[in-house]
């Protein structure tokens, strides 16, 4: 988990994919951080992803560096703790800005499962179960 997580650091902003009904949508995302042994992501609860992510639980994430991606595919759930929005917050200080842990519009939200998968023009993909 520490590989994708440093990967997503490294990259800084990724693409999350949601989905509207049948309709996918795709917004850059910058704040990961690695919490409890999961990844996690945050957002507001106004936006349509989260408002997404509620109806559908299943998200993709896609990053490129270089001449490496990669692509995180899972389901994901909220953490409406104070400990995992603090751990957020403290691994992303630009948060600090728009969010505060208790400001009832910052949501968290970790991988309950998934797959990433990280692809190479140098070497075949290599798997990793989340």
């Amino acid at each position: 988990m520490n590989k994708v997580i440093e990967f997503l650091q490294k990259v800084g902003t990724f693409y999350l994919a949601t989905a509207d009904d049948d309709q996918p949508r795709v917004r850059p995302f910058g704040a990961v951080v690695e919490y409890n042994n999961k990844i996690y992501i945050a957002t507001n609860n106004t936006k349509d992803c989260f408002k997404q992510m509620q109806q559908n639980s299943k998200v993709e994430i896609s990053a490129t560096k270089g001449a490496e991606w990669i692509r995180l595919s899972g389901t994901v759930a909220v953490d409406s703790s104070e400990a995992a929005k603090t751990a957020m917050l403290e691994a992303n200080p630009a948060l600090k800005n728009m969010y505060s842990v208790t400001d009832g519009l910052f949501e968290v939200l970790y991988f309950t499962k998934g797959t990433a998968t990280f692809y190479s023009f140098k070497g075949q993909p290599e798997t990793i179960e989340i």
